[in-house]
């Protein structure tokens, strides 16, 4: 099968070009200057995981029974199985349910064939938000589980903050598809402290153990669902793995390289904490240090470290970055910082009684700043080539910025209520819910081989004249037969055109500025690219028109 590059044939004009008459899907798109990829899409009120090219057109599609929903996340490993997180619509009567509640995590091959499922709903505990793979690919899953009023009040939570009559602390553990064996847990209900009453469990100093969770800190009226955990990464070179706490506004790390009886203490690992908190970031009052003033992270999604297709060499690799969703003023903002570990004393050293960092490495702004505003859901993801794409989830709005913080890309998910929108709908708040979108590039393994060719569109009498206008096709390339290959290519590319016509050849960079020149006729040429660097050029054809081409 012919893999689907995107080498369609562009002009040379380097501008951002939309259609004023688009409301869904497609809105914006710079073809110089996004990042060539396919968006993972995961809507939800829906059961379909869609990949999508740059256009916004169908590209594959795994469809499922129309009785689930996301629950709430999604990816594709590289040999090109999909590994989601779903749940049944109907919630009602369910122990345990909130909002980001799953149930089953499955398996899936690239033709939809199921491989694997696991299931955890029940009166005791339920999945719920995401999952995070390991190199080995086992599945660390995030899970509710239920404590009863007596147990709550045992452990010290203030009767008053229990509104429910229950709670539903989170914890971890960890499973090996290809055993169904629990490899790991973590639980968070192991590692508190409380200062209410020190007649109870876990009483204590709360300034003094920042590495111990307070039972009685919370966010709202004390309702069950007490930490609202949204997202879960792993670091398979430090064996740790990281938590988005948004009640607390904030974010944990936790050592991996615990037993399951270490991490429900306080001792072993490399870290030597057991199970305790590594580093906690985003709201310092939550372990009684500093004030107001010093909370950076508001009710936050999508932690993860910066790494996903990104060179070593990258300024942000590493690094954390994070959706901030309620900052002040009404803004969401996306955000990179670095949390400063000391990979010699496997620790996350603290300044004056709390971790840094004060302030964030890198911050992205829509250039309406309120215009993305989202409570919940919501991601960014750093590109290879230094965009940024954020998806604003509650407005099911993803656009991508340039490094001048110009926007190269825009999508709006074409989903009302989980039925298909029509081009020109105005949708507004939480009619497209979207936890995240994820852009993988053309080159992207799970891709070699693949049909990803146009299967139609999302939304409902689409505009399918739109990308013809940016990338219309060249007569002139046509006329002369011309092939350009391998795309993507790393070491030569081959020109093929029709024997007996002259023409001038220019291959020219991102900003148009030529990097080779050639006049031939008919046959074979071949273009030695070995030091080139990586990126993205267009071969011209007697300086009128480009074909698309991919240097790694």
């Amino acid at each position: 099968m012919k893999k689907r590059y995107f080498t369609l044939l562009v002009f040379i004009s380097f501008t951002i070009l939309g259609n004023a008459q688009n409301t869904v899907g497609l809105l914006s798109y710079n073809p110089a200057e996004a990042y060539d990829g396919y968006n993972l899409l995961f809507p939800h009120n829906q059961p379909n995981v869609y990949l999508l090219d740059n256009c916004g057109e169908i590209v594959h599609v795994w469809e499922d029974e129309p009785d689930y929903r996301p629950g709430n996340t999604v990816y594709i490993l590289e040999d090109g199985r999909l590994v989601k997180a779903k749940r049944h619509a109907a919630v009602a009567g369910d122990p345990i349910w909130a909002g980001g509640g799953g149930a089953i995590i499955e398996i899936r091959s690239w033709d939809n064939d199921l491989l694997w499922s696991y299931e955890l709903n029940n009166d005791s505990a339920r999945l719920h938000h995401d999952f995070a793979i390991t190199e080995d690919e086992t599945l660390i899953l995030l899970a509710w589980e239920l404590k009863t009023e007596e147990e709550a009040l045992q452990a010290g939570r203030n009767p008053d903050l229990l509104v429910d009559g229950e709670l539903w602390p989170d914890y971890l553990f960890e499973i090996d598809p290809a055993t169904d064996e629990i490899l790991w847990e973590w639980h968070v209900w192991d590692h508190l402290i409380q200062d209410y009453d020190d007649t109870k469990d876990n009483y204590g100093d709360v300034a003094a153990h920042p590495e111990l969770v307070d039972l009685n800190y919370t966010f709202g009226e004390g309702v069950a669902d007490w930490m609202h955990s949204n997202a879960l990464d792993y670091d398979p070179v430090n064996e740790q793995v990281i938590l988005s706490v948004p009640t607390f506004h904030e974010v944990w790390i936790i050592d991996r390289t615990t037993t399951t009886e270490e991490a429900a203490g306080h001792f072993g690992g490399f870290s030597g904490r057991g199970g305790d908190l590594m580093y906690r970031w985003g709201n310092p009052l939550t372990y009684r240090a500093g004030d107001s003033t010093d909370q950076t992270l508001y009710y936050q999604h999508d932690i993860h470290w910066v790494d996903d297709f990104l060179n070593s060499s990258h300024p942000d690799h590493g690094k954390l970055a994070v959706f901030n969703n309620r900052l002040p003023g009404n803004i969401s903002t996306g955000n990179v910082f670095a949390p400063n570990y000391d990979m010699y004393n496997w620790e996350y050293p603290m300044e004056d009684g709390v971790w840094g960092p004060t302030e964030f490495d890198r911050t992205f702004y829509h250039p309406d700043a309120t215009s993305i505003y989202s409570t919940g859901l919501s991601s960014v993801q750093l590109l290879p080539n230094g965009n940024t794409l954020i998806c604003s989830g509650r407005l099911g709005y993803t656009f991508e910025l340039n490094p001048a913080g110009e926007i190269v890309w825009e999508y709006k998910t074409p989903i009302i209520g989980g039925a298909p929108a029509t081009q020109g709908d105005s949708l507004t708040i939480n009619q497209n819910l979207t936890f995240r979108v994820k852009r993988y590039p053309t080159d992207f393994a799970a891709f070699d081989d693949k049909e990803l060719e146009s299967q139609g569109w999302i939304e409902a009498e689409p505009n399918t004249t739109f990308c013809n206008q940016i990338l219309p096709t060249s007569e002139t390339a046509m006329q002369y037969e011309l092939e350009v290959y391998p795309n993507p290519a790393d070491d030569k590319l081959i020109f093929e055109w029709k024997a007996g016509v002259y023409a001038t050849l220019s291959i020219v960079d991102l900003y148009g500025k030529p990097v080779y020149n050639f006049r031939a006729t008919g046959g074979r040429s071949y273009v030695d690219i070995a030091d080139w660097v990586p990126g993205i050029y267009f071969v011209q054809v007697d300086g009128r028109m480009a074909k698309k081409l991919i240097v790694q």
